[in-house]
C-alpha cells in the first residue's frame, strides 16, 4: 500500500525520509515536490491548515503518477504538547484530529463550527491503526489540536485544555490534511514529535533537534505498520 506523508516544512519532510534510507526520487507538484522512497511519498506542504489542505489535495489528485493509489495519508511533524502528559522529545499519535479554533467567538465563549450548524470540527483516524502505530513507535495516543495561531500564553493553553479535555498536543496542519484526505475518501492519521510545551513561548526551552530525531525514529519503527495496514481489515479489528 502506498502512503502519502504531509509535513509543513522541508526539515520535517527530511526527518521522515531519513527513516527509510537511500536517496529519494523527486516528483514535481504544483508549488512543492514529493520525495518518494519505496511505498512512501513525503512532501512539505506549507504551514497552517489551508496550505496543508491544498498540498494534500494536489498530491492526492496527482496520485496517478504513483505506482498505485494512496491507501493512507499521514500528517506528520513536530508540535507543542500539553506537558507533563507528553514531555519534550516524546511522540503523539492522534486519536482525534481536532480543529480547535474553527468556529465563532460569542459573549458566552467559543462555539465550534459544528455548534453553528455546519461543517465538522474533528476527524477520527482508524482506531486499530492508531493503537498499532502507538505501540510500534512508543507514542501516546490522544487528541491533537489543529490551530491557525500557535498558542503563546498560559491563559490560552488553559482555555484549549478546558474546551478539549485530554488533548495531548497542538500543531497547525493536521485538520487541513484530514479534510483533503476525507474528500478523497482516503483514511488519515497524525503523528507528532514534541518540540516544545504549549503556552508561553520560550525558544530557549524548545528541543527541535530532539523532536526531529524522534520523528525519524518513529517512522523507522512504524513504517511496516503503515505500509502493511489494510483499511478493510481494520474495520473488523477496531
Amino acid at each position: 500500500m502506498r502512503v502519502l506523508v504531509v509535513t509543513a516544512v522541508p526539515v520535517e519532510r527530511d526527518a521522515v525520509t531519513r527513516a527509510f534510507g537511500g536517496t529519494p526520487e523527486t516528483v514535481a507538484l504544483p508549488g512543492t515536490e514529493l520525495h518518494r522512497l519505496g511505498a512512501f511519498d513525503v512532501l512539505a506542504g506549507g504551514a497552517g491548515p489551508a496550505a496543508a489542505a491544498a498540498a494534500t489535495a494536489f498530491a492526492l489528485a496527482s496520485g496517478s503518477s504513483a505506482p498505485e493509489p494512496y491507501g493512507l495519508v499521514v500528517s506528520a511533524g513536530i508540535g507543542g504538547a500539553f506537558t507533563p502528559l507528553t514531555p519534550l522529545g516524546s511522540l503523539v499519535v492522534a486519536s482525534d484530529i481536532v480543529a480547535a479554533d474553527l468556529g465563532a467567538d460569542t459573549p458566552d465563549g467559543f462555539l465550534p463550527v459544528t455548534a453553528l450548524g455546519f461543517g465538522r470540527d474533528r476527524f477520527a483516524p482508524p482506531p486499530a491503526l492508531v493503537r498499532k502505530v502507538a505501540a510500534a513507535a512508543g507514542a501516546a495516543p490522544g487528541p491533537v489540536l489543529t490551530v491557525s495561531t500557535v498558542t503563546g500564553t498560559a491563559e490560552r493553553a488553559g482555555a484549549l485544555l478546558a474546551a478539549h479535555p485530554g488533548a495531548l498536543a497542538e500543531a497547525m496542519e493536521g485538520f487541513g490534511v484530514a479534510e483533503a484526505a476525507a474528500r478523497a475518501e482516503v483514511p488519515v492519521m497524525e503523528l507528532r514529535a514534541v518540540s516544545n510545551a504549549v503556552g508561553p513561548r520560550d525558544r530557549d526551552a524548545w528541543r527541535i533537534g530532539d523532536a526531529l530525531a524522534a520523528l525519524t525514529d518513529a517512522f523507522g519503527k512504524s513504517a511496516p505498520v503503515l505500509e502493511g495496514w489494510n483499511r478493510h481489515d481494520d474495520r473488523h479489528r477496531s
